[in-house]
């Protein structure tokens, strides 16, 4: 009980001391934490008038704003009275025990930097990395959002982003479509292959160099397979990866070329008991 009574009475001085500025301390840090958004914010558009990379905006805004509000605490704790050279003897261990603690987070952090600087894909890209695939969507300090054809939000840690393979569908101006058709082995070759040159001329998304290219590639078990291998931009791959399909069905169709499908003969035997 005694203890407790002077426990009391210290905190009590000490409030008394210390009063005026811990107020002082508690109304600079609202203040702080306001001026800091709005602060924030000049920066944000600051970063858009001079047309700074969109990948690096989020990154920027947040180590910014991070930045300002260590600085506050700072001089918060500094104005109520805690002496900085204890507290940063404290804040030092306390690093290192959190440092270890969150090793992985650390790792994201250095990810999210390295990527910033190599810049194997920017916002806009197509990518394939951590077994996902997504259009770039966010560049974050520790992680990489993407956006999926379906409009799933996938979120990857950008150290294992940056320790691993990456796939960028976006980074060339042209891709190569490369598809396969087969027909039966009593249809013509040189009937398809003329049916499927017709195609490929009359799309005026074909490049013409590289020259698009159309081979037997092999004779199947069941069916004789084209090959055909054309060039496209980058953004027509799959626009023209779904429409060729259906067109040469159905040119296949009208000139009467087969596309073999897997069969199953079913022979029935009658046997005397």
């Amino acid at each position: 009980m005694e203890n407790a009574e002077k426990y009391l009475d210290l905190i009590y001085s000490w409030l008394i001391e210390n009063g005026i500025s811990l107020i002082t301390g508690i109304l600079l840090l609202v203040a702080g934490l306001w001026i800091i958004a709005i602060v924030t914010r000049w920066f944000n558009k600051l970063m858009e008038k001079r047309d700074l990379n969109p990948s690096l905006r989020p990154f920027l805004k947040s180590l910014f704003n991070v930045t300002l509000k260590i600085l506050l605490v700072i001089t918060v704790m500094s104005m109520v009275g805690i002496q900085m050279t204890s507290f940063i003897a404290i804040l030092g261990a306390a690093g290192l025990a959190i440092g270890m603690a969150l090793s992985g987070t650390l790792q994201n952090f250095a990810g999210g930097i390295i990527i910033l600087i190599l810049k194997p894909f920017k916002v806009g890209d197509y990518i394939t990395a951590g077994g996902h695939s997504g259009t770039v969507h966010e560049i974050q300090i520790f992680n990489t959002i993407l956006k999926s054809i379906d409009n799933k939000t996938i979120i990857l840690p950008n150290g294992s982003i940056a320790n691993n393979s990456i796939i960028n569908f976006s980074a060339e101006a042209t891709r190569r479509v490369d598809l396969e058709f087969g027909i039966g082995y009593g249809d013509d070759i040189d009937k398809a292959k003329e049916i499927l040159w017709n195609i490929i001329n009359n799309d005026e998304r074909i490049l013409k160099d590289p020259e698009p290219l159309i081979a037997v590639k092999e004779l199947a078990n069941s069916s004789v397979n084209i090959a055909v291998r054309v060039w496209v931009k980058s953004e027509n791959y799959w626009p023209y990866f779904w429409d060729i399909h259906e067109r040469v069905k159905k040119e296949f169709d009208k000139n009467g070329v087969s596309i073999p499908f897997p069969q199953t003969d079913v022979h029935l035997y009658k046997t005397e008991e």
